[in-house]
């Protein structure tokens, strides 16, 4: 597209980028005012953060639909660190948070000059649930109290946890009035975050929910204020508390703290979990996306880290993408970063002019917000979903969760790491396959015929995946790419997770990736996500599970009446007798569709002897026939590779076809028997069709294309190329 063409169709989407822009930022306004209140810090501060990101990475950032400000994710980290460097003085550890913000920007800024936004490939899948999960807790445990109207609740995430049925007696038995409504209206609020999605109204649904409860929280002030008798019954301390006059009240960090111990891992811990939560949350955007674009990520983080920056300077808390408006955003058709930059002029706008009716809202009604918020992040179905891929994640995911509440976040994930490459380490009882293998280079591409082949060796894990990801993202997305994995010993669940996204993309522009030599391997789950290992009489699943390919080859075998046997099978006796054979050692067939005269399979074998030995798996198409013929072996002209074994045999030239002789390589013992089955017939079906490698036995023949695992798409095109070619030559 020209830069022409571009600034048209971006003029031409303003109109419904500012109408998306108006409904993110009806959300994001109780969002960040909750989630500064969650994080310890002044209201404000969230909607500073809110505006500066959507300017910011409108103007200088890499995405296409996302939307910034501050994230679920950083409110348990925020209040840690506001806590221990305030030691007791909120509004001290404030500002001396506000410069862990500002260094933690700079920071990213640096990361995306370095382009380390892969970074966030080396943490494990499972073990980032763990650390979400624990970050959700955490913010459900401390503002289920706030949204009962209770305050005052301290203590650790476990000890807030345990005091929540301490906190629904004092809400149930408390004479104080106040704290009694403020409890009311959070629990009339967390009903409506739960109920909302439920109403199928098209104009109740125009509005959503957290704005609903901001609608309703100031009507019930002004309720009291024009039609009730009663004065309005919830203290002023526990409503949002704004400065009088916003724009000249801004905080200011105090970079006295930059050397203590505590600083430096606030700042850590900050910049950790802001890449984390914006990388997640870009991968997940994208896949959103409509016009199937692909975000900068390392121009985002740098974007990201400015406004990160500027935000600190100006008061507020770090600047992440979010997932959650972002979706929203995509879903009220916003097509461009502009829609992040009205998002944040609509919120200028509600705090310039509605000020006053913003602190008419509850604090348990914002609690309410975050409540549900914080469920949603460590819910029983996000357990349910680990548990499905497979049992040792869970164990990843909760080892994690459990040492982040214990700890801290940073401990947490570390944690998670470590545990994920033990437990890698226990599965395939080698420690030797990660230390001897992790530096090497361990991915192959090619491109070959049109398409695009990729063939990873050893290992693929969460410690490794950036090699992989490297070749992919060369790869054009409406191309057509083949992934072998048959030289793995092992792959993880983070790789077959993005391996999964990246196919997901390839389709939806107009291309296809496929994924090979995994068929045979054996799991611990039937889930598609579930870690693949190459290791004789691993623990397999009480139900045998097929992969997308297997299931893609039984569906062939049904669509022309052939039976599928995805297990290993007998050898089949002929194929020893074929010359190809002669020097090579069969170990297995698998994946067989046959009708007792054709067969399709994949086979294993292996060449050479002690170091010199190498096992190859290809796919190959097997025609069992009724007459002898002469044995013959056809090949493009040119491609010796496959006939080293006869040498000493002459081109046979075919008189009368001239072309054909040309273009193909026809040798075998018995020329003028061979001569004569070469029949006009068959002569034109191989010139009109594509090459393949053909050789004959006395009763059979054996095709195949390449060395390699076949595609669904080459097993197609080679099954239609033996059933026809059965016919002519019978």
């Amino acid at each position: 597209m020209t830069k022409e063409n571009a600034f048209k169709a971006f003029t031409k989407d303003i109109p419904k980028n500012i109408f998306s822009g108006f409904v993110v930022s009806l959300i994001a306004l109780p969002l960040g005012l909750g989630l500064a209140l969650a994080s310890g810090a002044p209201p404000i501060s969230g909607i500073i953060a809110a505006i500066i990101g959507g300017i910011v990475t409108a103007i200088l950032g890499g995405s296409n639909v996302t939307i910034t400000g501050p994230g679920n994710g950083l409110v348990v980290v925020i209040l840690a660190a506001i806590t221990t460097l305030g030691e007791g003085d909120m509004q001290q550890g404030f500002l001396y948070t506000l410069a862990a913000i500002v260094v933690s920007g700079i920071i990213m800024i640096i990361l995306g000059f370095l382009r380390l936004g892969s970074l966030g490939d080396f943490f494990p899948s499972s073990a980032i649930q763990g650390m979400l999960a624990a970050i959700g807790i955490g913010i459900f445990a401390k503002q289920i109290h706030v949204m009962l109207g209770n305050l005052n609740a301290k203590g650790s995430i476990i000890e807030l946890i345990l005091n929540i049925p301490e906190g629904i007696k004092y809400y149930v038995t408390t004479d104080n009035l106040s704290i009694f409504y403020a409890g009311t209206v959070g629990i009339i609020s967390l009903l409506i975050m739960i109920f909302y999605s439920k109403i199928r109204n098209r104009y109740f649904q125009l509005i959503p929910a957290p704005m609903w409860i901001v609608v309703l929280s100031v009507g019930m002030y002004y309720y009291f204020d024009y039609f009730s008798e009663m004065a309005y019954p919830i203290d002023k301390a526990l409503l949002i508390n704004l400065p009088d006059d916003i724009l000249s009240n801004f905080a200011f960090p105090d970079f006295s703290k930059v050397l203590e111990i505590e600083f430096i891992s606030a700042v850590i811990g900050i910049t950790l979990i802001a890449s984390i939560e914006s990388l997640l949350s870009i991968k997940a955007v994208d896949k959103l996306d409509p016009q199937k674009r692909r975000s900068n990520v390392n121009k985002d983080i740098r974007a990201l880290g400015l406004a990160t920056v500027i935000s600190g300077f100006l008061g507020g808390l770090n600047v992440v993408t979010v997932i959650a408006r972002s979706s929203v955003n995509v879903n009220n058709k916003g097509s461009n970063r502009s829609a992040n930059f009205f998002h944040a002029a609509f919120l200028v706008l509600f705090i310039l002019l509605f000020a006053t009716e913003l602190r008419k809202i509850p604090l348990a009604a914002l609690a309410a917000i975050l409540v549900y918020t914080g469920y949603k992040l460590a819910s029983p179905e996000n357990i349910k979903k680990v548990f499905k891929i497979g049992k040792e994640q869970l164990l990843i995911f909760l080892i994690t969760l459990i040492v982040t509440i214990a700890t801290s976040l940073i401990t947490g994930i570390i944690v998670g790491i470590l545990s994920t490459f033990v437990i890698h380490v226990i599965i395939n009882k080698d420690i030797l396959l990660f230390v001897r293998n992790l530096l090497k280079p361990n991915v192959l591409m090619f491109k070959e015929d049109d398409k695009y082949f990729v063939s990873v060796d050893n290992f693929s894990s969460f410690l490794n995946y950036t090699k992989l990801k490297s070749k992919l993202n060369q790869i054009p997305e409406n191309e057509d790419v083949i992934i072998d994995f048959s030289l793995c010993d092992f792959v993880d669940h983070s790789v077959m997770e993005n391996m999964n996204n990246y196919a997901e993309t390839f389709k939806r522009k107009g291309g296809y990736l496929e994924i090979t030599g995994l068929d045979n391997y054996t799991t611990r789950s039937e889930h598609p996500f579930a870690l693949r290992k190459n290791i004789p009489n691993f623990i397999k699943s009480k139900k045998e599970a097929l992969t997308k390919r297997q299931k893609s080859l039984q569906k062939i075998g049904t669509e022309l009446g052939w039976n599928y046997m995805p297990s290993q099978i007998e050898n089949i006796s002929e194929l020893p007798t074929f010359g190809y054979f002669k020097t090579r050692k069969i170990s297995n067939i698998s994946n067989s569709i046959s009708n007792g005269k054709c067969s399709l399979f994949d086979i294993e074998f292996s060449e050479g002897e002690m170091i010199a030995k190498q096992v190859i798996r290809a796919s190959m198409f097997y025609i069992k026939l009724d007459k002898k013929i002469p044995e013959f072996t056809l090949d493009k002209e040119g491609i010796f590779e496959y006939i080293y074994h006869f040498t000493g045999f002459n081109d046979i030239d075919i008189e009368g076809h001239t072309d054909f002789s040309k273009r193909f390589y026809l040798s075998g013992k018995n020329q003028e028997k061979i001569k004569e089955l070469f029949t006009d017939e068959l002569i034109l079906f191989f010139e009109s069709n594509a090459y393949y490698h053909i050789e004959s036995s006395e009763n059979g023949l054996l095709i195949f294309d390449k060395e390699r695992l076949a595609g669904v798409k080459e097993i197609k095109a080679l099954v239609d190329f033996g059933i026809r070619l059965q016919k002519i030559i019978s």
